[in-house]
């Protein structure tokens, strides 16, 4: 599976990609994960990537021009199954959805800032908004990497063992995992139940 994710802040994302489980799926095969720069697509002297917004207000906005250029390029390469957009206001992520993205072979990801991403963009491009919750975020970089996870994890070869998948906790409707414990069985006193 490909990740093309689109963000001004890619350094944000280089290390946890680096790591761990991604990392893993990565040098398996299993997984693509591509970081692109959004201010190599504009077209300023001095890449920016936002303007005022119309009506006024507080805050900046993403504007439409580099964004289009990164997915446009992009999609000349490859067809993507979705483009979607982290967004305070799409459906909450959740296992389902999950388990839904393994089926997909390339996505892009688009991360905003700042006030949020020209709605245009959104009309023209988005076939898909997630949030990962109710609150807000400083851009859509964290909320990709928590989806990213979340997915890749799913693909058959990723952990070692394929059978934790299924005792997992949200894997089954109403199932959460029990406690777990380890050696020593006996510690400050404190017993591991029978």
């Amino acid at each position: 599976m490909r990740f093309d994710i689109i963000t001004v802040l890619p350094g944000l994302l280089e290390g946890p990609f680096a790591h761990s489980i991604l990392h893993r799926a990565q040098q398996k095969g299993l997984a693509e994960i591509h970081v692109h720069n959004l201010r190599e697509h504009s077209e300023h002297r001095q890449k920016s990537v936002d303007d005022y917004p119309y009506g006024g207000g507080s805050g900046m906005v993403m504007t439409i021009e580099p964004f289009a250029k990164c997915i446009e390029a992009l999609q000349a390469e490859r067809s993507y199954d979705e483009v979607i957009f982290m967004s305070p206001d799409g459906e909450r992520l959740d296992q389902q959805i999950a388990n839904h993205f393994i089926s997909h072979k390339n996505v892009i990801i688009l991360c905003g800032h700042y006030k949020g991403i020209d709605q245009r963009i959104r009309d023209t491009y988005v076939t898909r908004e997630i949030s990962i919750g109710d609150y807000v975020l400083g851009g859509g970089e964290v909320a990709s990497l928590v989806m990213i996870e979340a997915i890749t994890r799913l693909i058959p070869g990723v952990l070692g063992n394929p059978e934790s998948l299924a005792e997992e906790s949200h894997n089954q409707e109403g199932y959460l995992e029990y406690p777990n414990f380890t050696k020593p069985s006996m510690w400050r006193d404190l017993e591991v139940p029978a």
